[in-house]
């Protein structure tokens, strides 16, 4: 039984970012009537009187103000409307009692700049688009700017980068809620594909090739089904007919991984699905993902995810209780 997620704020504010706050509308307000558990309560919390007027030539009403914030346990901050525009002193003072007592932020692209003009994210790590990187370290020197990842989860604070990310950003919270399936269920929803790594690169020199890599999909494809083999980059290069350094060179502007990397999160993601809908014990999925032992399974798995296995099992699993190790 899912506990229930408690109140996400979405941030409204003047000139608003309309993508970035649609992203979070659709992800935490919009009815989940699929799900047999309690969804996110959200409410649209205005930053300043109005009238808000969006990009697009939108207007919002929002439903309440700054003082709905120190009810909530999730708070989004879509991108602000200028970098070089400081936020509201209430704004900032509201986010920090709210972070003191426990509340999440997440940002969407610029909206990292609210949260480091807050102090929220000084000795943290913390992503942004990476147009704004290189003047958010330079602006806000105690942060940890990492340029090239589509978010960073530093525990209470996620930071994601361009407008995009933040779908990665939320289905990731909604992972970490919930777990990877019922992510997966909204992504599909979304009709997007499921939640990315946050590891994976933001920019792409060639997101989108002149001719269909055909070849590329069904070596993919090939992997996934052969996940518990250890498999080399040699053998893949040799299922697309390329030498490795063709395939390595075209696998990572096709993906924006490197082939070991994604392999690792292919065998991650399909060990966080027998987690939740099987209960099979952590020996027999480190077989079945290409693990060579259920430690080094454990370690990896606790490496991406910040949890081990078992606790990740007993907060979302569905299936049958493992048996006894």
């Amino acid at each position: 039984m899912h506990a229930t997620p408690g109140l996400v704020a979405i941030l409204a504010y003047d000139g608003l970012c309309t993508f970035e706050f649609g992203i979070a509308v659709e992800i935490f307000g919009l009815p989940r009537p699929e799900f047999d558990f309690p969804w996110y309560e959200h409410r649209i919390v205005a930053v300043e009187p109005g009238p808000l007027r969006a990009m697009g030539g939108i207007r919002v009403l929002a439903e309440a103000g700054l003082e709905r914030l120190a009810e909530a346990g999730t708070i989004i901050v879509p991108g602000w409307r200028s970098r070089s525009e400081p936020p509201p002193a209430g704004l900032l003072q509201a986010l920090r009692l709210a972070h003191g007592r426990g509340a999440r932020l997440l940002s969407i692209c610029s909206g990292v700049f609210v949260l480091a003009a807050a102090g929220l994210l000084d000795g943290r790590r913390a992503t942004t688009h990476w147009r704004y990187a290189q003047e958010l370290a330079a602006r806000f020197p105690l942060i940890e700017v990492d340029p090239e990842v589509l978010y960073v989860d530093a525990g209470q604070v996620i930071t994601s980068a361009g407008s995009a990310a933040g779908i990665d950003a939320c289905l990731h919270l909604v992972a970490r809620d919930f777990g990877s399936q019922v992510a997966n269920s909204v992504a599909r929803r979304l009709v997007t594909p499921p939640q990315r790594s946050g590891g994976q690169v933001q920019f792409i020199p060639a997101p989108v090739s002149r001719t269909p890599r055909n070849d590329l999909s069904r070596v993919m494809q090939w992997a996934r089904e052969r996940l518990e083999q250890p498999l080399a980059v040699r053998q893949l290069a040799e299922r697309a007919a390329m030498s490795e350094r063709t395939f390595l060179r075209r696998f990572t502007e096709a993906t924006g991984m490197a082939p070991k990397a994604w392999l690792q999160h292919e065998r991650l993601a399909r060990a966080r699905e027998l987690l939740e809908s099987s209960g099979l014990g952590s020996e027999r999925i480190a077989e079945l993902c290409g693990y060579r032992s259920a430690e080094s399974f454990r370690v990896a798995f606790r490496a991406r995810v910040g949890l081990p296995p078992s606790v990740y099992r007993e907060r979302f699993g569905r299936g049958e209780p493992p048996p006894a190790e």
